[in-house]
């Protein structure tokens, strides 16, 4: 039950999120690239037909690692050790979970089409190095892949990944998205912020990958109605937040997420994911 609970906290717990690199977009970046490729579907079911649809749970991790005296008690909901994130991932193969891209996400939520038994997706926001060097080494033993939402400004630089680890993530079969250029939320951009948080970094991961960029996250969760027109015109067909509900006018671009915190047990997790996503 005290797992169970943890799981409203992170309404409050999301706004501090990402611990973020803030830096002010670069008033010299001309962006060009404008899409007209609608991401509604011709054949998409109608809105009442997606909603009815079962939520596919969709976990969401920071750090992987133990937690830093000094950083504040709140900094806990965002790390999990390595030995408890294998754990976990050992708890989900052992009761016959798999993963799912969001590929297949948006083609089920849009067309209905088939999922794999007990379906669940896997994200990692903000580039951090651990991700690829402790995820992806245990998802690969159970055969898992994930969502690796990215902020492009971090690239590079000391204990982010570099171009090269997320091009292996691409070519590994994971998908690798965006998570704005410097982690500006959403709800605060106006004008040019459009082009410079979501056609840049969009730019430069198709540049890395070779392949479409086409999945979003919302820095720390927050989203408004004004970003969903913005996000549709420049291609992306789903969005995701965190701990909130999804919006029932727009569920394609308020996928939920749950945080996963280093104070879960294996066992207090799988039950959490269960209560969020109504899972029987």
């Amino acid at each position: 039950m005290k797992n169970i609970l943890l799981v409203s906290s992170f309404v409050m717990l999301s706004l501090d999120a990402c611990n973020s690199i803030v830096k002010q977009p670069d008033p010299s970046v001309k962006i060009v690239k404008q899409t007209d490729d609608s991401t509604a579907d011709k054949n998409t079911d109608d809105l009442a037909t997606i909603l009815s649809r079962p939520e596919v749970p969709v976990l969401c991790y920071h750090h992987i690692r133990s937690f830093r005296p000094g950083e504040g008690e709140r900094m806990k909901g965002y790390e999990v050790t390595p030995e408890a994130f294998a754990q976990q991932m050992q708890t989900l193969a052992d009761s016959g979970y798999h993963t799912i891209l969001p590929g297949q996400l948006y083609d089920y939520l849009t067309n209905g089409a088939p999922l794999p038994s007990k379906p669940f997706m896997i994200s990692f926001d903000d580039t951090d190095l651990e991700q690829f060097t402790i995820g992806e080494t245990e998802m690969k033993k159970h055969g898992f892949k994930g969502m690796y939402f990215i902020m492009t400004i971090s690239i590079g630089r000391p204990r982010y990944m570099n171009k090269e680890q997320i091009k292996q993530l691409a070519d590994d079969g994971n998908e690798i998205c965006c998570h704005t250029w410097d982690h500006h939320m959403v709800t605060k951009y106006k004008d040019a912020d459009w082009d410079t948080q979501l056609v840049k970094p969009q730019l430069k991961l198709e540049g890395i990958t070779g392949k479409s960029i086409r999945y979003f996250a919302y820095p720390f969760g927050l989203w408004n109605q004004a970003a969903i027109p913005e996000l549709k015109k420049r291609g992306y067909k789903l969005a995701f937040i965190l701990s909130t509900k999804r919006d029932t006018t727009e569920p394609l671009y308020t996928v939920r997420r749950m945080i996963v915190p280093g104070q879960w047990s294996p066992t207090g997790m799988l039950k959490a994911m269960k209560l969020t996503f109504h899972l029987k």
